[in-house]
């Protein structure tokens, strides 16, 4: 593999449709109340893509240094685990991923204000304290909450404000449905390591509530994604285009019949992609559904 091929691997592209789909929602909400403003949504975008990627990278060297990554884990390959690239340089990208994101944040600082320099610290301290520092998130069951916060509430919200400089109850809602898909992949890859990470001491949120309760997390987790465009066109007055989201609910089939039937972290392996399919998918739909419609 090119040295650039194996940084793109350690980048986990699959996941970046978590940080792009919200944004895209944010946006096209904004769209639909006449606030929308192109430069703004493009620092989000930017600042959101810095964030996962440096997220990733924390993730991937943290989980290895703490001995959570070992060569019996099930999955993508973990890029510091199989030695493809020292764990120092994944640090020093890290480091220089999260400094590229504060640098677009300082911009949207300067457009949104204060709100938006605390949502960016709180952030940035996230991107690494999710597997590093002396409380990692992720190894204590916090893990799911952080998803839903940051990559729904937090993503829809903060993109909408750097535009409106308003937080309607709206845009909470379509944070929602966005924090609900987001945490479905968090769900989908920590069901397939179970048994890895509780060797590891790892106590994600699966781990504790076992393979039949996060069976039920994704199922629940999926369902309020697709309720909430309908909720949103009954009760905000979304144009009922926003409805055109639930198509992707096709796209849901396949992964949740692999985390319905599968025991087999091997099998597991393609619900990961297809359930960050689905968070893509939705979030263009809906923000295509909310600007157009």
């Amino acid at each position: 593999m090119s040295r650039a091929s194996v940084w793109l691997q350690a980048a986990r592209p699959k996941t970046l449709t978590a940080a792009a789909a919200p944004v895209f929602v944010g946006a096209g909400l904004a769209e639909a109340r006449g606030a929308f403003a192109l430069f703004p949504v493009l620092g989000a975008l930017t600042g959101a893509i810095f964030i996962q990627i440096g997220t990733n990278l924390a993730n991937d060297y943290y989980d290895f240094a703490r001995g959570g990554d070992t060569a019996d884990r099930v999955g993508p390959v973990r890029v510091t685990q199989a030695g493809l690239i020292p764990p120092e340089h994944v640090w020093r990208g890290m480091v220089g991923v999260l400094t590229a994101a504060a640098l677009v944040g300082v911009y949207l600082v300067v457009v949104g204000g204060w709100p938006i320099l605390w949502i960016g610290l709180a952030s940035l301290v996230c991107a690494v304290a999710y597997t590093g520092g002396p409380f990692p998130l992720a190894y204590v069951g916090l893990g799911d909450p952080f998803v839903f916060v940051f990559f729904g509430l937090i993503a829809v919200g903060g993109t909408y404000w750097v535009q409106a400089l308003t937080l309607p109850g709206e845009v909470l809602l379509a944070g929602v449905g966005m924090g609900a898909l987001s945490t479905a992949i968090l769900v989908a890859n920590n069901l397939r390591d179970i048994a890895t990470d509780t060797s590891a001491g790892k106590r994600t949120l699966a781990v504790r509530l076992g393979r039949n309760g996060s069976r039920g997390e994704y199922t629940f987790l999926l369902a309020v994604g697709f309720i909430v465009p309908v909720l949103g066109v009954g009760i905000c007055e979304w144009p009922p285009a926003a409805l055109i989201a639930l198509v992707a609910g096709a796209a849901a089939v396949p992964p949740l019949t692999l985390i319905m039937t599968e025991d087999d972290p091997r099998e597991l392996i393609p619900a990961l992609a297809g359930t960050a399919r689905v968070v893509g998918l939705y979030g263009l739909l809906l923000a295509a559904g909310l600007a157009f419609g």
